[in-house]
């Protein structure tokens, strides 16, 4: 099955060196996928640089059309895609399928947005003189994306940069690049042009963030990933003034008030904690009850993630798939182990099946200074601590050098302005465990980075400003 499935890759694929894909689940290989070393990523800059200028010079309407084919022989091939990125990267297939379409959105949404590229006329200062501004696109563009979300990570970055009338150069995860390699071929056919948009797949993430931040073609570069690893980027390129959206960690506070549903609160935990096992940059990453409320919500959260069932992704009675490897499995199980040694309290879960494999978690008295509390936990794990009122709980949520996701839950509309408000952070969700979606922005402040994606304010990222003085045109 896997080799009917990859097919359509075999160009990209090798029996010799390369870069080796692995499941998660079971850590058999899965194909092994051709790289591209320094000099060959640079020859692949060069050729979206080249391919740009016609396409720039392309409609709105044109690109459009182009990238709504993209969307449909995404969705056309949705079930090949979801498999793929189950099988490299271990999330349940039900999850695979809704990142699918997720990711399917973006390229929709761009293609119509491009035509919205508006500039404007701004009022004279002079009876003889016209003042308007234009908005080009920025350039040759290069992004580095993640492994958690390998379709809707990539998306949401090539579709506004195409929409735009840029080229987009992509270096997937190490451990996801199939994914990544059946949406440019999907590109292709849809008669993307060669060249304009390339994956670029390396066993080199070091050498591909340096060629990215320095070559002289490149005018932007798109990152989701560590904050360790975007600061070392944003430094790399101050050599060339590299424009930058830097998508970076979180420590999502979830905020439980004392009149909120407690019920709606619960179910929410699992869709903000638990979707993809843990791994995304906007998990609550620490739930925040209010005392009168606390005992009676464990009860109702501990009773959810109680019936939450670890197993391989490929399986229809699975809600929770593997880890990324054994080595995230492992890291975030001495989380756990070292939050019991300084006083929590393990309600449910807390051991692992083996391999990358970690059981549904839920934690109490837990506090600020354990490092499960400062840490990205990006695991199956709810560490649950206590507040008394909303001054300690904003306090608390704000207490971290990330500021990327937050969510609150609360039915005094008071209460949630003032809270929501508060939140040092780019994007709250009230009474809702999801908030990603291809038409809001998306993005972080503090070290959670810099810019936005999606919505409106994901094309403006993928575009300059001119402006234009028209002179002597007489009183």
């Amino acid at each position: 099955m896997t080799c009917d499935l990859l097919a359509p890759l075999a160009d990209r694929l090798t029996s010799g060196a390369g870069l080796e894909v692995y499941n998660p689940g079971d850590g058999t290989l899965i194909a092994t996928v051709g790289i591209c070393d320094e000099t060959e990523l640079a020859q692949m800059i060069v050729a979206a640089d080249h391919a740009r200028s016609d396409w720039a010079r392309r409609t709105a309407q044109e690109r459009a059309d182009l990238l709504r084919r993209w969307h449909a022989l995404v969705l056309e091939h949705l079930e090949e895609l979801a498999e793929i990125v189950t099988l490299e990267s271990g999330k349940p297939l039900a999850e695979a399928r809704s990142e699918v379409r997720y990711g399917a959105g973006f390229i929709e949404w761009f293609a119509e947005e491009g035509k919205r590229a508006y500039g404007e006329i701004i009022p004279s200062h002079h009876s003889g003189k016209r003042l308007l501004t234009l908005r080009q696109p920025v350039g040759t563009c290069a992004a580095i994306t993640p492994w958690n979300f390998p379709v809707a990570m990539i998306t949401r970055k090539v579709a506004p940069a195409l929409a735009a009338g840029c080229s987009m150069v992509v270096k997937p995860a190490e451990a996801t690049p199939l994914s990544a390699l059946f949406l440019e071929l999907l590109a292709h056919r849809a008669g993307i042009p060669v060249g304009l948009f390339a994956v670029a797949p390396t066993t080199d993430p070091a050498m591909a963030g340096r060629v990215f931040c320095t070559h002289p073609l490149v005018r932007k570069l798109s990152f989701t990933g560590s904050t360790r690893v975007g600061k070392i980027l944003m430094a790399q390129a101050a050599h060339q003034i590299t424009r930058l959206s830097l998508e970076l960690g979180g420590n999502a506070p979830f905020l439980v008030f004392d009149d909120a549903d407690l019920d709606v609160a619960a179910d929410a935990v699992l869709v903000a904690k638990f979707r993809n096992a843990g791994q995304t940059c906007v998990c609550a990453n620490r739930i925040l009850v209010q005392d009168s409320v606390h005992d009676a919500f464990v009860e109702k959260l501990v009773a959810r993630v109680a019936r939450l069932k670890a197993g391989d992704g490929r399986l229809a009675e699975t809600d929770i798939g593997p880890l990324i490897d054994a080595g995230a499995a492992r890291r975030v199980g001495d989380l756990v182990r070292r939050a019991v040694e300084l006083g929590a309290e393990v309600r449910c879960g807390g051991t692992g099946a083996g391999g990358a494999f970690l059981d549904p978690t839920v934690l109490t008295g837990v506090h600020a200074g354990m490092p499960i509390v400062q840490s990205e936990i990006f695991g199956p794990v709810a560490p649950v601590m206590r507040f008394t009122d909303e001054a300690e709980a904003i306090a608390l949520a704000n207490a971290t050098p990330y500021g990327l996701a937050a969510y609150m839950f609360a039915r005094d509309m008071g209460r949630v302005w003032r809270v929501m408000e508060a939140l040092e952070c780019g994007m709250v969700a009230v009474n809702d465990g999801a908030l990603s979606t291809e038409v809001a922005p998306f993005g972080g402040i503090k070290q959670s980075g810099l810019g936005r994606e999606g919505s409106r304010h994901g094309l403006a990222e993928y575009l300059d400003i001119k402006y234009a003085m028209l002179g002597a045109l007489g009183t």
